[in-house]
């Protein structure tokens, strides 16, 4: 009689194959040409990594099994190609067959420039993230340009050695003959790390038991996008192909991937082994989960530091400089108005030299706060430099700008710094023409400043340029004195 687990698997396994089967026997509409071209080339020769597992494998009696050997007989299922597999000793083996013409497809490989040389390839099959494996004392590795003295096992033949012999050299390579060697050199400390994908990495750690070993990172832009590689001359083979790759879909992909990477229940259970087992699953995808998270928040605030001034919290001139472009290429493209406000602080060489740099750095601070508070939200305020201040204002014409300007002069005179004295500011504003660029646009801004100084300081100057109809007269406010001696920019 069967058992309760027996006859639950059972179902399970009727179950999926009730739901799959009408998938599985859907067929795309071929051309004549292509099916003509099918029954020239029937059956179509193929290779594998023959030790790949869970991804792909041969078995004793030489059958293909693993997630890619599912996705390969599915999309040629569905594009009615009869397969013929060509049995090699190793994926090295695989490769040099295909050179040669033996095999008409490598299946479940990564595009690269050395194998774009003898094979086109189709859309992706499966793609799956690329994760850093070390031991659990390891630290966590943010960057591995960072590294310095580590070895990296790979398995010989892959894209990944590649890539990272290009991207990483100063990393030590290692090469292995497997994925559970390169594991093995890991966890016995013959190698720092290896990188493979989360799919093998998750399978190869449950099934071998290597539970000294962690997901310590992951590489952006690392994923492995595996397809299947077809010999050049045979394109119309790709084309084929492709359409019975388009079919599959997300639901399948996933269903024929947890298939493999699921825990095989056998006659004779130990539960106390399944439960260790799904434990240190569940322990190896959430400290993945964790390290993920935290990297992504590490890169959040590295980029916000990069692109912020650290004084006085505003965007700082790389930030500037980016936005500004793009901010000109938007305008341009929707014939929309920009205007450029560059301020400088009156007599802030005084400060500096009569108070001190630190009470010079808190009325930059101040001047910041103000800044921010009198100007838009769709107004980027920045630190040029120095003393010297940078406000990129979208849709805003030379009228408007000039308002906002305006503002600022009064708010920076009435505010009551911590120094005790009355400061101003300088301002010379500008309007983006058709023919500017970042460098022409600035060059006018920082005119109609050195105007504004030389009019007597604390007031706003619009560029002296002949303005198109339409854009406001070039307003100026009468100079007041500040209660600073005259000294520095």
């Amino acid at each position: 009689m069967m058992s309760f687990t027996s006859r639950l698997i059972a179902a399970v396994l009727a179950l999926f194959v009730v739901i799959s089967w009408p998938s599985l026997a859907l067929c795309i509409d071929l051309t004549s040409a292509e099916r003509q071209y099918l029954d020239a080339a029937s059956p179509v020769t193929y290779c594998v990594d023959p030790d790949w597992p869970p991804y792909e494998s041969v078995t004793d009696r030489g059958l293909h099994v693993g997630i890619g050997a599912d996705l390969l007989r599915l999309a040629a299922l569905r594009a009615d190609m009869p397969l013929r597999l060509v049995v090699t000793k190793d994926w090295e083996d695989s490769l040099a067959q295909s050179k040669v013409g033996n095999c008409a497809l490598l299946n479940f490989l990564n595009q690269t420039p050395k194998r774009d040389v003898w094979l086109s390839f189709t859309d992706p099959l499966f793609i799956d993230p690329n994760v850093i494996i070390t031991r659990e004392s390891h630290p966590f590795v943010a960057d591995l340009a960072g590294l310095s003295n580590e070895t990296l096992v790979l398995p010989k033949g892959t894209s990944i050695e590649e890539r990272v012999r290009r991207d990483f050299p100063n990393l030590r390579i290692l090469l292995s003959e497997s994925d559970a060697e390169s594991f093995a050199m890991v966890a016995e400390k013959k190698a720092d790390m290896t990188i493979r994908s989360m799919t093998v990495s998750v399978y190869t750690i449950k099934k071998e038991g290597w539970f000294n070993l962690k997901i310590a990172g992951q590489i952006p832009g690392y994923e492995n996008q595996l397809r299947i590689g077809v010999l050049k001359d045979h394109s119309a083979l790709r084309d084929i192909l492709n359409k019975g790759v388009a079919t599959i879909t997300p639901q399948e992909r996933a269903m024929i991937a947890n298939k493999h990477v699921a825990i095989n229940v056998q006659t004779a259970i130990d539960y106390d082994l399944i439960e260790k087992i799904v434990f240190t699953f569940a322990l190896v995808v959430l400290t993945s989960l964790f390290w993920i998270a935290k990297l992504y928040r590490l890169n959040r605030r590295l980029k916000i530091q990069s692109q912020t001034d650290s004084l006085t919290g505003l965007a700082n001139r790389a930030s500037l400089n980016e936005r500004f472009v793009k901010e000109i290429e938007r305008s341009t493209r929707h014939a929309r108005p920009l205007s450029v406000i560059m301020i400088d602080l009156d007599h802030f060489k005084k400060i500096n030299d009569l108070l001190g740099h630190l009470v010079g750095d808190r009325t930059l601070q101040e001047f910041a706060a103000v800044a921010k508070a009198n100007t838009r939200l769709i107004d980027t305020v920045g630190r040029w430099g120095g003393e010297e201040f940078l406000i990129l204002c979208p849709e805003t014409d030379a009228a408007a700008a000039m308002i906002v300007a305006r503002r600022l002069c009064e708010a920076v005179r009435g505010h009551p710094f911590s120094t005790g004295w009355t400061h101003t500011i300088s301002v010379g504003v500008a309007v983006l023409a058709p023919s500017d660029s970042v460098d022409s646009l600035l060059h006018r801004a920082d005119e109609a400043l050195y105007l504004a100084k030389n009019r007597g300081r604390d007031q706003a100057c619009l560029e002296e340029k002949p303005l198109s109809t339409g854009d406001a007269p070039r307003p100026v406010q009468p100079p007041r004195s500040a209660l600073v001696q005259p000294g520095g920019r």
